[in-house]
């Protein structure tokens, strides 16, 4: 069908629900937002799907969420009824429409007689991972747009293990979504008798109690935490979402009592009022923090995005003034504390392992290392990291010290099966009372790092591509890094290609080695100077993601080969 076509269905609905109808009469003329809206379906992609909210086959609606949770369901149905049975655990972020999207599939898995246990408030992502574990479970919704700007929600399906759905299983969901061709014609349970039954229960406190005791595992060291610690000023802020739930009682627990959750941030509120983009990456999501933070004089800044997987954090520098950390900064930090202490303590096993994505810093394979620990490369998505987890658990052929990608999310602890910014927090701060015990910061620990491996720098480059030619743009471009090959980037000579989706290592000299990874649509030059520049469609968004990562001796040499760098790709992609 033409989206026009799919377009007037919608219109001559007399049953579409009504605030969907009335944004639909909203967009009548407005032709550009109706083709995107209405084009093509929503896709599953690294990270489930991810959308702008209102009508459309191509949005976020009770609609697209019912077909989602349908393939869902007709997958599940395909168990044995014992499997079945362990139900579905359901979470939500403070996002609009969250909790009616989260309470929607709860009413399609009830009429397959599919128990669902869903929360009742918003929680984190990673308290979901956990949950599915805790209540033995067979899968996971987390309802979220993560750190997306407000239009957006999202819907993640996680598996048995925590982690979220593995592509084999993933694809098969995918195509039981694709058979659903009535998303009007799904059918839906009471939510007042699926209560009755028993095939619909709410879950919180006692979820949270028991996340919150794992959590306390996290720390290393509680003498320092009481000796140095206990009073170590923090600011934190949950940016209006799920982390203020859990996150000021993660830090009590852990003995830090002398923190401040930013008022301001703390209100749960689906507009993001004081920030666009509710985004720990992003410097301005810390501007009240850091007025906060001036006032009392805050050792140590923390932020978590909406639904509390990703951390950033800022310190403060001896002028008064803070400086943000980037998520490769703080991951080079935490992986060098926990190898540290537990080989202090004589605690650290023969089998220890670290894993990372492929697009994150190199600074932590040379920590690994001087400790004697393996370093584990995984394609972009926490998935895989859980996937390793798993492995290591079923095999003990490793013992899973710490997981970590790029874009701020870190897992200490593996009771989670995604990334956890709650047992981030908690490690960050015993990181800071580690230094100041020193009469140091975070920052300075960071800088001892880079003079003893070397001055790692990184950086992430977006590209994006919105709209109805976007992905065919996108694809465009890829080709063109295919089969334009370059040779060099900024006077540097490429070593080697790693093409993911041939899943080849194509050496300057014309060998190749294979790839022992899944297939994806990833690229990564190898420079002859140590530089490495990855290359990937987003999972989630229209955009093509280019990650650059280098070393000097020096952080201005590091900082000028990043800006070398990024201007040879943007020849290149005009050429």
């Amino acid at each position: 069908m033409d989206w026009k076509d799919t377009y007037q269905e919608w219109t001559t609905r007399q049953d579409l629900e009504p605030s969907l109808k009335a944004e639909l009469n909203e967009l009548a003329g407005q032709d550009k937002e109706l083709e995107e809206a209405f084009y093509a379906p929503m896709e599953f992609g690294t990270a489930g799907m991810r959308g702008v909210m209102g009508p459309g086959i191509n949005r976020m609606n009770i609609y697209t969420v019912r077909q989602a949770t349908e393939g869902l369901a007709n997958f599940m149905d395909e168990l044995n009824n014992k499997t079945k049975q362990r139900g579905v655990a359901i979470s939500f972020d403070s996002r609009y429409h969250s909790e009616e999207f989260a309470h929607e599939a709860a009413h399609v898995l009830g009429k397959h007689q599919i128990p669902s246990f869903v929360f009742d408030d918003m929680r984190p992502t990673p308290e979901l991972s956990f949950t599915v574990r805790h209540l033995h479970a067979y899968a996971g919704i987390m309802i979220t747009a993560s750190h997306n700007p407000k239009q957006y929600n999202g819907y993640k399906i996680y598996g048995p293990d925590g982690g979220q759905m593995p592509p084999t299983e993933s694809d098969k969901i995918t195509q039981y979504i694709r058979k659903v061709t009535d998303i009007f014609d799904i059918p839906v349970a009471r939510e007042h008798e699926l209560r009755q039954n028993g095939l619909m229960t709410l879950i919180g406190e006692n979820v949270d109690a028991a996340y919150l005791a794992k959590v306390k595992t996290v720390t290393i060291d509680t003498d320092l935490i009481r000796k140095y610690g206990s009073d170590m000023k923090l600011i934190y802020t949950p940016l209006h979402g799920t982390g203020k739930v859990l996150g000021n009682r993660a830090l009590q627990n852990a003995g830090f009592n002398d923190f401040t959750i930013v008022p301001e941030q703390a209100i749960a509120d689906p507009e993001f009022i004081t920030t666009p983009f509710p985004n720990p990456e992003f410097a301005q999501t810390f501007d009240l923090a850091i007025k906060l933070g001036k006032k009392q004089q805050a050792d140590l800044l923390v932020a978590t995005d909406p639904d509390a997987d990703r951390l950033g954090a800022a310190v403060r520098q001896p002028n008064g003034d803070y400086r943000l950390l980037t998520g490769n900064q703080m991951a080079a930090l935490m992986l060098n504390y926990i190898l540290t202490a537990r080989q202090k303590a004589g605690t650290l096993p023969e089998n220890a392992v670290a894993v990372k994505s492929i697009v994150s810093s190199e600074l932590a394979t040379k920590i690994a290392e001087a400790h004697g620990v393996g370093m584990v490369n995984v394609l972009t998505g926490f998935k895989f990291i859980a996937d390793q987890i798993q492995h290591y658990e079923e095999t003990q052929a490793h013992t899973f010290m710490f997981g970590f990608e790029e874009s701020y999310g870190y897992l200490v602890k593996p009771f989670v099966r995604d990334k956890d910014a709650i047992q981030g927090i908690v490690l960050l701060a015993e990181i800071a009372a580690y230094y100041r015990k020193q009469g140091q910061t975070l920052y300075d620990g960071l800088q001892a790092l880079f003079e003893t491996y070397g001055y790692y720098a990184e950086k992430t480059i977006s590209k994006d591509f919105p709209g109805v030619d976007g992905q065919q743009q996108m694809a465009s471009l890829m080709t063109k890094f295919r089969e334009e090959r370059p040779t060099d980037f900024a006077g540097h000579r490429i070593t080697a290609l790693e093409d993911f989706e041939k899943q080849l290592t194509i050496f300057s000299d014309g060998s190749s080695q294979k790839i022992a990874l899944p297939v994806a649509n990833v690229l990564k030059y190898q420079l002859d100077d140590g530089t490495w520049i990855a290359i990937r469609p987003s999972g989630t968004e229209p955009k093509i993601k280019f990650y650059v990562g280098t070393v000097g001796k020096s952080n201005q040499e590091s900082k000028e080969k990043i800006a070398a760098f990024e201007q040879a790709i943007d020849q290149f992609i005009k050429a």
